[in-house]
């Protein structure tokens, strides 16, 4: 009795009865069941039965034979099966599911049996359509049923095997070759398998992705919630500030510089409105740089160049082209249209009458800062408060409307009114310009004052200063050279000695001194001007005559202390004051320290230094009778309400008597006489005091002297004093001597002064003095 993988109803059962009509109906865990080839759901033991792995175990045996064409071309790329496990792939084929009992009975007969295990197709979810086991038949169960049908198709196989020897080979069968094996039987062709349904792309659940989405949004919203807390809590103020610095900016509004005046209101500098002319050079195109410069320069009056090569630098947004432009001009220029160019309000300083006491007024700068004279010296009244603007601007740096905006107004400078006539400069500039020019002198300085108030109504240097054009002037110009060149004063300085030795009572103004030509004085011999005879000659002549070696002997009766102690009253050594910028005090050694020629050569004013102020104020103190009072430049000026504020009288002191002044004043009268050395400064109908000076020139850039100075200094009326006027020829080319040179300057200037001031002649004629010894 042949064991196979058959159910039967007892234990004789054969194989042949397996699938038969009379076949039982099978029970779930029936013994010894193994379950039918190809059924739908073969089971191989009862719920919850293990299989039996009993030794004697049908399951368990050998197969005799290992047919390679039993599987189809499916089977064939199916991967192997573990031997261990002897589980093998089910058919698709659902036709072989439907077959019944008589089919199978009919399949193990010798005649129509095929020797293939056959397989339904199982309707179990438990396997997919290509009849691979799902993740479930993993378990015990599906090993199990699996061992079962292997089991059964290896006992057929045996069966037929062992049930073919000796028969004849029926319809369907291949029939025997020889001695051999029989042939195998003819595999049918595989029914087609039926199409795959498509593919259903199952999606996530939505949920999901929700929960996802939010989670992701939270946290973004979270940074954002977090930076806004820290910029508008923790960091406000700091943010404000950098905001405000960015958007708020101050303005500069610039004040309205003060008007400098003559003495009669006219104006010598004035403020007018102007423009700053600047562009942005990244804003022109590079192609049309050439057209740029060129309409800019020719409304400018700039040379192309200059203007091509601002616009060339790229590297800054802020170019400035031009100052003080005149608004006309600017509003043109802006309608060209030029990108970028703007023009800024400002102010500009100009000066109607050009050089007129261009190096006393002095300059403003670029940045409407006064840098010389008095443009300097009063800045700070002048100049007034600019007022500041702040304001808020966008990108452009254009105001954004309706925007807060505080403002301090500005403070306009004060006006200066200054003591200077500015008719009487402008005559006594033409006088010294043109005698500088003939003399071929290297410069030239003319100072007219007023004896009773010492107010100087002209201050002229030649060459002057264009105010207009000073740029292009040499820094030698900006020296006022009126207070700040010092020179040795020669014998305009023996009104000096000749005041100490009439005070002292040493000497008269009839004192008769017998003068030679020359006289020594310690190692060294000194002349006169001229060469004369020994002769007789009173105080008063010698002073006409401007005797060296007569002054030398009225020092030496009054001594080198008393003639300092003068000289220091009359101002030598200190700065004359009065406002008056750039002053300098000039050189008074100390008596002590003189060496022994040179206590005679101070008498006659050599071997000290003075400034042209410093001697116009000597000649101040002898014609206002001995009472010496500060040199005043400026008149007054405005308080903040626009009112003149006349400023304080000069400091009054009292040098000489008025007796020892009008002794004096005689005798300079005599000097302009035909028989003094001043003929030439003599006015028609007019009494003329005045002293010729003649002095070696000390050159500073040499170190030595060299050249001469020719000077004359005097008053007018004699009688009753109005103006001095004194002239001062640096190292002229063309004669050297005072009374030839200076002297002419003086009457000029003198002449238009007295005229312009409307002084009448006195009508007085001069005393009848004594000139001569023995007369």
């Amino acid at each position: 009795m042949r064991e196979t993988g058959g159910r039967g109803q007892g234990p004789g059962r054969g194989a042949g009865s397996q699938g038969g009509p009379g076949a039982a109906r099978r029970t779930p865990g029936g013994p010894g069941r193994t379950g039918r080839q190809g059924g739908g759901s073969a089971r191989s033991e009862g719920a919850g039965r293990p299989p039996s792995d009993s030794p004697h175990d049908p399951r368990k045996r050998p197969d005799p034979f290992d047919l390679p064409f039993g599987a189809g071309p499916a089977d064939r790329n199916r991967p192997p099966q573990d031997p261990a496990d002897g589980r093998r792939p089910r058919s698709d084929d659902p036709r072989r599911g439907a077959r019944d009992g008589s089919d199978r009975a009919r399949d193990r007969t010798p005649q129509g049996r095929d020797d293939r295990p056959q397989a339904r197709p199982d309707p179990s979810p438990s396997r997919t359509r290509d009849g691979r086991s799902r993740p479930d038949d993993d378990g015990p169960r599906g090993r199990s049923r699996a061992r079962q049908e292997t089991d059964g198709a290896r006992s057929r196989a045996q069966e037929g095997s062992s049930g073919s020897r000796g028969r004849v080979p029926g319809p369907g069968r291949m029939p025997w070759r020889g001695d051999g094996p029989p042939r195998p039987p003819r595999r049918p062709p595989a029914p087609p398998r039926p199409p795959r349904p498509p593919l259903i792309l199952r999606l996530g659940s939505p949920r999901r992705r929700i929960n996802i989405g939010l989670i992701g949004m939270t946290f973004i919203l979270s940074i954002f919630a977090g930076r806004l807390i820290q910029m508008q809590g923790l960091d406000s103020k700091v943010y404000e500030a950098a905001a405000a610095r960015q958007r708020v900016h101050t303005e500069d509004i610039p004040a309205k510089r003060g008007t400098i005046t003559d003495v009669n209101g006219h104006p010598l500098a004035v403020t007018l409105e102007a423009r700053e002319i600047a562009i942005d050079p990244t804003k022109v195109p590079p192609a049309a740089r050439a057209t740029v410069a060129s309409v800019i320069a020719s409304r400018l009056g700039k040379p192309v160049e200059e203007i091509a090569t601002k616009l060339a630098r790229t590297d800054t947004r802020y170019q400035l082209l031009a100052r003080d432009v005149a608004p006309v001009t600017a509003d043109a220029l802006l309608k060209a249209r030029v990108p970028t160019l703007t023009a800024k309000k400002t102010y500009r300083r100009d000066y109607p009458a050009g050089d007129l006491a261009g190096s006393l007024i002095g300059f403003v700068g670029d940045e409407e800062k006064g840098l010389a004279g008095l443009e300097g010296a009063n800045n700070s009244l002048l100049a007034g408060r600019d007022g500041k603007q702040r304001v808020e601007t966008g990108r452009d740096q254009q105001r954004i409307p309706m925007t807060s905006s505080q403002r301090t107004a500005p403070v306009d400078g004060r006006d200066l009114r200054l003591t200077i006539d500015r008719d009487i400069q402008w005559a006594a500039q033409e006088a010294i310009a043109e005698q500088t020019k003939e003399s071929g002198a290297s410069s030239g300085t003319v100072i007219v004052m007023d004896v009773r108030t010492a107010q100087v109504i002209a201050m002229a240097n030649s060459p002057e200063l264009d105010l207009n054009n000073w740029r292009a002037a040499s820094s030698i110009q900006y020296i006022n050279k009126a207070v700040a060149e010092v020179f040795e004063p020669g014998s305009t300085n023996k009104v000096i000695t000749a005041a100490a030795a009439l005070e002292a009572g040493k000497v008269s103004p009839d004192t008769v001194f017998q003068v030679k030509d020359n006289i020594k004085c310690a190692d060294r011999v000194l002349h006169d001007a001229h060469p004369h005879p020994p002769e007789s000659m009173t105080f008063r002549e010698a002073m006409a005559q401007s005797s060296n070696v007569a002054t030398i002997m009225a020092a030496r009766e009054v001594g080198s202390e008393r003639l300092y102690r003068m000289l220091k009253a009359f101002g030598f050594g200190a700065k004359p004051g009065g406002g008056v910028p750039g002053e300098e005090a000039g050189l008074l050694p100390d008596y002590r320290k003189w060496s022994g020629s040179q206590s005679c050569t101070v008498a006659y004013g050599q071997g000290v230094s003075v400034t042209a102020l410093q001697m116009a104020s000597v000649y101040q103190t002898i014609a206002n009778g001995g009472v010496k009072i500060e040199p005043q430049i400026v008149a007054g000026s405005t308080d903040a309400s626009g009112r003149f504020v006349a400023a304080p009288p000069g400091k009054q002191t009292r040098v000489v008597s008025e007796k020892t002044a009008k002794e004096i004043t005689a005798m300079l009268e005599l000097a302009v006489s035909a028989e003094g050395t001043g003929e030439l400064a003599a006015i028609p109908g007019y009494r003329v005091a005045g002293k010729t000076g003649t002095a070696d020139r000390y050159d500073q850039q040499l170190g030595r002297y060299d050249g001469y100075t020719a000077s004359f200094v005097g008053f007018s009326p004699a009688d009753a004093p109005r103006l001095v006027v004194l002239s001062v020829l640096q190292n002229p080319k063309n004669g050297h001597f005072g009374g030839q040179l200076a002297a002419p300057v003086f009457k000029d200037v003198m002449t238009f002064a007295i005229k312009s001031k409307k002084i009448p002649p006195t009508g007085s004629a001069a005393p009848s003095v004594r000139t001569r010894a023995g007369q």
